[in-house]
């Protein structure tokens, strides 16, 4: 999540959500004594007994709303990321939605300027998301990342880029393996210059796509962006076999290459 500084990771708790998401799946199939662990050396029971206490959700107070864009709690028993002021002071702030909020967080990580890409949720009504809610698809919000940066080293319209040559912007309904509007591909603008600039950027984007189609990613405003719980941030640090895994499963670095060339780059 972090891309200065120390990482603000933790550790994987065992909260690996009961979809059937095809991400879950893989993410589950230690468990199922298939080709890798899950969880490093967690059994199998310790797997059953998280999932038997993952209990009845919590409704708890806190903000995801405008400038604050924070949760506090996001039920059963796991608590979402906590923003801090060092997230977001001096910072301008974009919000983008390409699939998996794993995969996306690492296009941003590392790139000069980005000071922390957060995996979250935006684009729905409901309040205090959890993820276990949004990849079963009984929200309106998809997984998204929040990108704090310093407009002095990097400005908005390079995000886009990112941005664009790190999604399918063929794909409507869900991002490679994963379906569903929980995965919808959106650029998130939180005002008006943002929107102009995601309007323009649609030209590049459809000058540099190396397949036809429609594009039809989605752009449209948002004032919420709710953070996902803890073990989810730096999830490609926090559990790399699962991570590589899934990606490479899913096909995400195929089809980008397929659709951007060398503009795609494998995260």
């Amino acid at each position: 999540m972090s891309s200065v500084g120390a990482s603000r990771g933790g550790t994987w708790p065992g909260g690996a959500s009961r979809s059937n998401s095809p991400r879950n799946r893989v993410a589950l199939r230690g468990a199922e004594g298939r080709s890798f662990s899950v969880l490093g050396a967690m059994s199998v029971l310790a797997l059953l007994v998280l999932f038997a206490c993952s209990g009845a959700e919590r409704q708890d107070s806190g903000s995801g709303t405008g400038d604050e864009m924070g949760g506090e709690s996001s039920g059963h028993g796991k608590m979402a990321y906590q923003l801090t002021a060092a997230d977001t002071t001096g910072l301008a702030k974009a919000i983008f939605a390409g699939g998996c909020f794993w995969c996306l967080e690492t296009a941003f990580e590392g790139v000069p300027g980005v000071h922390a890409a957060i995996s979250g949720f935006a684009g729905g009504s409901e309040p205090h998301p959890t993820y276990e809610q949004v990849s079963s698809g009984s929200t309106h919000h998809a997984e998204s990342v929040l990108v704090t940066y310093d407009p002095t080293q990097i400005d908005y319209d390079q995000l886009l880029h990112i941005f664009w040559t790190n999604h399918d912007p063929l794909s409507a309904n869900g991002q490679f393996c994963d379906r569903g509007r929980q995965y919808r591909p959106a650029i998130f603008y939180l005002d008006e210059t943002q929107h102009a600039a995601a309007e323009a950027s649609v030209e590049w984007a459809r000058a540099h796509l190396q397949r036809k189609g429609e594009i039809v990613t989605e752009i449209t405003g948002v004032t919420d962006f709710w953070p996902a719980e803890e073990y989810h941030q730096d999830f490609w640090k926090k559990d790399p076999g699962t991570y590589k895994s899934y990606r490479r499963g899913c096909g995400r670095d195929a089809r980008l290459h397929d659709l951007w060339g060398d503009l795609a780059t494998g995260h």
